[in-house]
């Protein structure tokens, strides 16, 4: 209910508990619950999860990243586990853009296997525009999660106030709608900051969230404050 997402995932779900296969592409900003689905993924259908990120397979020695990323899929395979790949631009990348032969061959090496897994296969980007279109090609389904919708994030605000005890937190509805850069995470990440540093009231809140939206990219263009 708090993902913000272009289709049923609950519907994915089901399917994949039919099939017990498939091959997903998860693409969004950073925080947005890409991992998140991974675990939740994981739990209902009542498999371990087995988590690789770029800089797990990558190696300064030619052909070894291509020996990871086959070691990891074997991992998976074994185990049964839905596997999920972070960051996987970095071997999913445009292969006319190469410019080492490497690169290429990280590449092809990573279609191979995801064409021959017969697990569940999660990849996560945040960089759509740079994947190669042999692979896309090769995802049953191709995920783009967004940042969240006003009522979602005011969920999330209401459950973050509750959690820090905060009261009277309607007051700070009207400057939470005009964040529009929020995700789960940022609320997370607020969270994490509480137990350090305590939560004043519903204001000091509000101007959290807003300077996690200002910390991203586009968030001083987009984000409005009161």
């Amino acid at each position: 209910e708090l993902l913000q997402v272009d289709c049923d995932l609950e519907g994915v779900v089901h399917g994949l508990k039919e099939r017990a296969s498939g091959r997903l592409c998860l693409v969004g900003p950073p925080g947005t619950g890409k991992t998140a689905f991974g675990r939740y993924l994981s739990e209902v259908l009542d498999r371990p999860l087995l988590v690789k990120r770029a800089s797990d397979l990558q190696s300064p020695y030619v052909g070894v990243a291509e020996k990871n990323i086959a070691k990891m899929f074997d991992e998976a395979a074994s185990e049964g586990a839905v596997l999920l790949l972070d960051e996987a631009d970095t071997f999913l990348q445009e292969r006319q853009r190469a410019q080492r032969s490497w690169e290429i061959s990280q590449v092809n090496e990573m279609l191979t296997q995801m064409e021959s897994f017969e697990g569940i296969f999660i990849a996560s980007t945040n960089l759509m525009e740079s994947l190669d279109a042999a692979s896309l090609r090769r995802f049953d389904l191709k995920i783009h999660f967004e940042y969240l919708k006003s009522q979602q994030a005011w969920s999330l605000f209401l459950d973050l106030a509750n959690r820090v005890g905060l009261v009277d937190c309607e007051p700070a509805h009207p400057a939470l709608t005009n964040l529009k850069l929020l995700t789960p995470g940022d609320f997370a990440n607020v969270l994490r900051q509480s137990r350090l540093r305590p939560i004043t009231d519903a204001k000091d809140l509000v101007n959290r969230l807003r300077a996690e939206c200002e910390a991203k990219p586009t968030g001083r263009k987009r984000v409005v404050g009161f």
